[in-house]
């Protein structure tokens, strides 16, 4: 017996019509009699009179009729005792700088706003760092830029994101019809991550695959200091878009880069799927749900979903 066979009765009882319970419920008419017959074959009685004008229920058939209403209305509120339980726990979550300022807010919003009881615990730091705390099971979940270390987690591709030029405009002036290379930036002063920095591994290759030396006078893995060098009209950087939330003032330019494949992959990196608690569970819907949102209505500069 299932759910949708009662649902099927209940609706034929209130209406007294195989074809008008038949719209209601969207479903062909030989359908449903077919259902219900199915139904009275396993209750081995007749819960239905048919004739011209209609149906209606035997004496076993209001019996069970009132019965129905009974299961269907419970299943309706499991259903929504599910939906709605109010998870508690502790929930920790690791980010990187770039990804924390376009992220961060929003989805500390929706987690607030869906499970008010889940303590938040977001650490921000390098992706190598995220990767050892995750390892050690200090994280529950992390936004990471490699793969390549071994560990007992699961990782999910969830962005491109296109990497972009950021300067003063007192420090660079494209000409209108200047398409932002690495070439045509090569002699302009940087400041760019360290070693230890999952963009700084990109960028390398890069550069090392186009055979250019960059500028570089700095090096500094802190996004604040770093973009403050920047406002300053001192140095320019090279930053996934997400960074460009943290820039404000006119006199800041951002420029997309165009050397082809030159773009960061960030992967969610989780604990194995059993060891992951219900609170858990949430977070990563919720954090894919954002990620798509913030992508879609564009305040992702540069991002697109991995498609995987």
């Amino acid at each position: 017996m299932e759910l949708r066979q009662l649902r099927y009765f209940v609706k034929v009882v209130e209406l007294g019509s195989m074809g008008q319970a038949a719209n209601a419920l969207g479903v062909v008419t030989s359908a449903l009699s077919q259902q219900i017959a199915r139904l009275e074959n396993e209750l081995s009685t007749i819960l239905l009179r048919r004739s011209a004008t209609g149906v209606t229920p035997t004496e076993a058939g209001l019996a069970f009729w009132q019965q129905a209403q009974l299961v269907l209305r419970h299943a309706e509120e499991a259903v929504y005792a599910a939906q709605h339980a109010r998870l508690s726990g502790q929930v920790s979550l690791g980010l990187t700088h770039t990804t924390t300022a376009v992220l961060g807010l929003p989805l500390f919003q929706a987690m607030r706003e869906q499970y008010p009881d889940v303590r938040l615990k977001i650490v921000e730091s390098l992706s190598g760092n995220l990767i050892q705390q995750l390892s050690a099971r200090q994280l529950d979940l992390a936004i990471v830029f490699r793969t390549a270390e071994r560990g007992r987690w699961m990782t999910t591709p969830l962005l491109d994101e296109q990497l972009f030029l950021i300067a003063d405009h007192r420090l660079f002036k494209p000409t209108r019809s200047q398409s932002v290379t690495l070439q045509s930036i090569v002699h302009l002063p940087l400041v760019l991550p360290t070693g230890h920095h999952g963009l700084r591994a990109v960028l390398d290759a890069a550069y090392e695959k186009a055979h250019l030396w960059p500028n570089i006078v700095a090096q500094i893995d802190g996004l604040a200091m770093l973009l403050d060098l920047v406002k300053a009209g001192l140095v320019a950087t090279i930053q996934p878009g997400s960074a460009l939330a943290r820039i404000s003032g006119e006199t800041l330019g951002a420029w997309p880069i165009k050397d082809k494949d030159l773009r960061r992959m960030s992967y969610l990196a989780t604990l194995p799927e059993e060891e992951l608690s219900p609170a858990a569970l949430a977070m990563r819907r919720i954090l894919a749900d954002i990620a798509k949102q913030l992508v879609d209505s564009g305040q992702w500069p540069g991002a697109s979903l991995h498609n995987s």
